[in-house]
């Protein structure tokens, strides 16, 4: 059996420090918290095909840093697609709720770098909206 345990681990870690500072306003250093979640080398499909690299990534938290309130992220069919040496690649559904009661919902797949010292970082995600 292979276990995908740690990489899924951070799928949920990551979106509830995502969902916090989207949604609360929070002081700066939780950004570098969640930035050091991504590898330098991020890049990144939006669900409209946008490509974004890290700094991008990091323009888009710092400029909706606390403006979502009542935003929630809700995952669901986390799935393990392959598990090797360097890392793995995972999918799974997300489905974002504004307070407004707007939903969106998308698949995601992520390819995950760990690093020597085991720590597990985003190298690169691919989002697609549901219809």
């Amino acid at each position: 059996m292979t276990d995908y345990t740690q990489y899924f681990d951070e799928v949920i870690q990551a979106h509830v420090a995502i969902e916090k500072w989207l949604a609360e306003e929070r002081d700066e250093s939780e950004l570098e918290q969640l930035l050091a979640r991504f590898s330098p080398q991020f890049s990144m499909v939006s669900p409209m095909g946008r490509v974004l690299d890290f700094d991008e990534l990091n323009e888009l938290f710092l400029q909706a840093g606390g403006k979502k309130l009542g935003f929630r992220i809700e995952l669901s069919e986390l799935r393990g697609i392959a598990l090797y040496d360097g890392g793995a690649t995972v999918s799974y559904r997300e489905q974002q709720t504004d307070a407004t009661g707007l939903r969106t919902d998308r698949r995601s797949t992520v390819v995950f770098e760990k690093r020597a010292d085991s720590r597990v970082i985003w190298r690169h995600l691919h989002e697609t909206f549901c219809s």
